[in-house]
């Protein structure tokens, strides 16, 4: 994995599909054409990463319609959450493990952030460890997102960079994190869910920091590293160096742009 993210990495970009411009398009209008143009790369055979969230929904639904038409065989997918796992057996699509297939074929999922780099960020549907596993060990990982996602640096949106922590002593982990980047102005909230405000549990049974930060962070790998140094710490949310397609949809069509 590369140490600097001076440059942006050598890609080339395809697909220009036009949207009729008589269409007025919504965000889940555009989720869905991306997911679609994605499983376009799925072939017969193949191990798959099964993503989480409202766009990699979209793809699993195509998949499984796929299956059923008998456009797609022998498909396996691997699913990064329990709410995928039941979203694709509802689809009966044939469902396996990383201890049974630790290569993958393909991943599909989308992104909370999408910087120039396409470096992300995801897990704010609290999935991220098991995406960053699964996604992880796949000869190539397609990233699916509305161009609302796009950012100039990783945290630009203002919104939540999740870190997955043991529940225990949980406030003396969020400090530390906080303190980690207090150089960027940064606020870390747990997680809450409910009238009664109780912790967000992930399938793994830990807990969900969220990071807000007002500046631009810096060097992704010293961040992540630092993050991971901290002992109950699980595992953060930036997906650096891993997205080898990034799929964008947007008013004006699909842009499909790939890692060199």
């Amino acid at each position: 994995m590369a140490l600097a993210y001076s440059k942006k990495p050598t890609t080339t970009t395809t697909g220009i599909m036009p949207s009729p411009p008589q269409l007025l398009l919504t965000q889940d209008d555009l989720k869905k054409i991306a997911a679609y143009k994605a499983v376009e790369f799925v072939e017969s055979g193949m191990v798959l990463g099964l993503g989480t969230g409202s766009t990699a929904k979209h793809a699993i639904d195509r998949i499984g319609e796929l299956l059923h038409q008998g456009k797609l065989t022998n498909i396996i997918g691997i699913p990064t959450s329990k709410k995928t796992h039941e979203q694709a057996l509802s689809l009966g699509i044939p469902l396996s493990d990383l201890d049974t297939h630790p290569v993958l074929d393909l991943a599909i999922d989308g992104a909370d952030e999408v910087d120039p780099h396409m470096n992300l960020v995801k897990g704010r549907g609290g999935s991220l460890l098991r995406e960053k596993m699964i996604e992880g060990c796949c000869k190539k990982f397609i990233v699916i997102v509305d161009a609302t996602k796009l950012v100039d640096y990783i945290g630009g949106s203002g919104l939540a960079l999740p870190v997955e922590i043991v529940p225990f002593c949980w406030r003396f982990t969020a400090e530390k994190l906080r303190s980690l980047f207090k150089h960027a102005g940064c606020v870390a909230k747990l997680r809450v869910v409910g009238e009664n405000g109780e912790p967000y549990v992930t399938d793994n049974g830990n807990y969900v920091v969220d990071l807000y930060f007002e500046k631009d962070i810096g060097d992704l790998v010293a961040a992540g590293d630092a993050m991971l140094r901290l002992a109950g710490v699980v595992e953060h949310g930036m997906f650096i160096d891993m997205a080898t397609t990034l799929i964008v949809a947007g008013e004006l069509g699909v842009t499909v742009k790939n890692k060199c």
